[in-house]
């Protein structure tokens, strides 16, 4: 058996080279600098994995599909689903779309979450391919292509365009971090350390995520309101009304509310620990 990945050169693809190999499959990568191309690995792979970023994916996608046959199998690594699948089912192959949520720097897929989006599939294929994943630890997700992007929007769109505005807001500020050290709580750490994370990696994969997802806008739009509604709120000097506005909240979130308060609190552990 043989899987290729096109993008494999990437870091995304490179982490998952040996979770293939594991599983035995011969695997081959394609990318700007190999001499194996992505229409090769269309031809002859029994997997084919589209491992590319998020503007360039359906164009890849569209440009290999006529190459595919019934035999094979077909998926994709893209934060996006709805679109990427649509483009897949172009082909004759059967297709499964995949969006490990994490980054390419963990040590391994272990405790890790995939998405498996399946939209033609037969026989035992998609569970043969879930069961590569959780031989080597991983949690599987099935859900509907329109299922992810919807939950994407929240999970990643909204986390995402929080932090950029939190870091846009220290710098309309023009606060210098190095000088707020004296003064770090635990939890501004946390968040200063996730807006470091966010703003050292490549700020085209982000722009695809909340610009290429068509839900995102209402998910913003209810970002602003909430906003709107909080600055109002404090602006006011009401403790009632912010004790209303914060209670509706801690109602909707339940029970995670007390499962936060334990994390949290293991974190800030192991931060004290180092």
């Amino acid at each position: 058996m043989k899987a290729g990945i096109i993008g494999g050169t990437g870091k995304m693809g490179k982490l998952f080279q040996p979770v293939f190999e594991r599983a035995g499959y011969e695997v081959l990568v394609s990318g700007r600098t190999t001499d194996v191309t992505k229409e090769e690995i269309a031809e002859n792979c029994d997997l084919v994995i589209v491992s590319v970023p998020i503007h360039d994916t359906v164009n890849v996608i569209r440009e290999i599909a006529p190459l595919m046959s019934e035999r094979q199998i077909l998926c994709d690594f893209t934060s996006l689903k709805v679109e990427p699948v649509a483009a897949m089912l172009e082909s004759k192959a059967q297709v499964i779309g995949l969006h490990p949520m994490f980054g390419p720097t963990v040590s391994s897929i272990a405790r890790q979450t995939i998405v498996m989006c399946p939209a033609r599939v037969s026989g035992t294929t998609l569970s043969d391919l879930r069961h590569i994943f959780l031989a080597e630890g991983a949690v599987c997700t099935i859900a509907t292509p329109e299922e992810h992007d919807r939950m994407m929007a929240i999970v990643q769109g909204l986390t995402h365009f929080v932090t950029i505005c939190m870091a846009d807001s220290i710098r309309r500020l023009g606060v210098d971090i190095e000088k707020t050290g004296p003064f770090m709580s635990p939890v501004y750490q946390i968040e200063l350390s996730l807006m470091g994370r966010l703003l050292s990696q490549d700020p085209a994969l982000y722009a695809d995520i909340l610009q290429e997802n068509p839900f995102v806008p209402e998910v913003l739009s209810a970002c602003r309101a909430a906003a709107a509604d909080l600055s109002g709120i404090v602006e006011s000097g009401d403790p009632d009304a912010f004790a209303e506005f914060f209670s509706r909240n801690t109602k909707h979130l339940g029970t995670y509310c007390g499962r936060g308060q334990v994390l949290t609190d293991a974190l800030i552990e192991c931060m004290v620990k180092k």
